[in-house]
């Protein structure tokens, strides 16, 4: 106790997060860009829900809007900022935080994507670290209110992974793990970056179709060739993720190799990715918008370039094609900028080799 932490972009990762924080008693600043979620927050804290099995609650919390960030250079500096914006206002997030940080603070990269070495690149790989949020399943559907849509992961799933860019285990990431575990099963990890890139590939397979179609997570996994697609958006991810030397970990409870051996036309695998996703949907609610899906809805610019776009620039590095990657960031780019409506049948009546 006794740390100052920022929270910078208090939106569905960051607001769940940081209100258990604050519920805990921490010492939590949040910094957010949306001024009817400053202004809810400030008037009545922060209220976070969810679809199964836990009880709401409201937390009273200090919120400033990004123009009242100056306020922070009369203060005690920052101990641990948590950046939880989309990946592409990273670097200018990292940036205004950064002039209030202690000399020994350090910035979390709570995000999806690989964002640690853009804040590397504002602070120092020094003062870098990352945290994995796993099937999380969060939202922001109104000013002060963060929705679970499932319930808590617990024993059964460790939601956070917090660690070192260099892999040792070192107090910070000791400390990281301690705060996000307020909100949920939590470890250390060795393995930032084959934790990173596994979230990176279950992200590829679910967000950028939900998009596109305008359908949530349970209607895509309820359509085959929608769940066939997905399979091979992961398969190339993952092949990717091999060939740059990641040690890959589990990807939404399944093997790498078998969502990859699924993508390439194993039938076996197919039935277990199959069985296994069925099995997991249970647990969610089957309205649940992956956050790109919802960034769709609201008419925001999406991550599709952080994340399928990413595994196709990532891959050409190799000599690698990733096909069904770069043809889903097209037709995503195309909706987002209204020269297509979101349907389903520009994934269905794909033709691709």
């Amino acid at each position: 106790m006794g740390r100052k932490i920022a929270i910078v972009g208090a939106g569905a990762v960051g607001g769940y997060a940081g209100a258990h924080m604050a519920q805990a008693g921490e010492d939590v600043t949040f910094i957010d860009p949306w001024p009817e979620h400053v202004e809810h927050m400030r008037k009545h804290g922060l209220r976070v829900t969810h679809a199964m099995d836990v009880a709401e609650f409201s937390v009273p919390v200090r919120a400033l809007d990004i123009t009242d960030a100056q306020q922070l250079a009369k203060e005690k500096p920052v101990d641990i900022a948590f950046v939880c914006m989309k990946s592409y206002d990273t670097a200018w997030a990292t940036m205004l935080i950064r002039q209030y940080l202690a000399a020994d603070g350090y910035v979390v990269s709570l995000q999806n994507c690989m964002n640690e070495e853009t804040i590397a690149g504002v602070v120092g790989w020094g003062k870098t670290l990352g945290c994995i949020a796993s099937s999380i399943t969060v939202n922001l559907p109104g000013p002060g209110h963060i929705h679970r849509g499932a319930g808590k992961g617990g024993a059964a799933h460790t939601v956070f992974r917090a660690g070192e860019v260099h892999g040792r285990i070192t107090a910070r990431a000791e400390e990281v793990c301690r705060l996000v575990a307020h909100s949920d099963s939590a470890k250390v990890t060795s393995n930032l970056w084959g934790e990173r890139w596994s979230k990176l590939v279950a992200n590829v397979m679910g967000k950028g179709l939900s998009a596109c179609t305008g359908l949530a997570g349970g209607e895509v996994l309820q359509s085959e060739p929608l769940r066939r697609f997905s399979t091979r958006l992961g398969s190339e991810a993952i092949r990717v993720g091999q060939a740059h030397g990641y040690q890959l970990e589990e990807i939404l409870h399944l093997p790498p190799e078998t969502i990859a051996r699924a993508g390439e036309g194993d039938e076996a695998a197919t039935r277990a990715c199959d069985e296994q996703r069925f099995k997991d949907a249970k647990r969610t609610s089957s309205a649940q918008r992956p956050s790109m899906g919802q960034d769709m809805q609201k008419g925001r610019r999406t991550e599709i370039e952080f994340l399928n776009g990413f595994v196709v620039r990532e891959g050409e590095k190799l000599g690698m094609s990733c096909a069904a990657n770069a043809a889903l960031t097209d037709i995503v780019k195309r909706v987002e900028r209204g020269e297509l409506k979101p349907d389903p049948r520009h994934i269905t009546e794909l033709r691709m080799n």
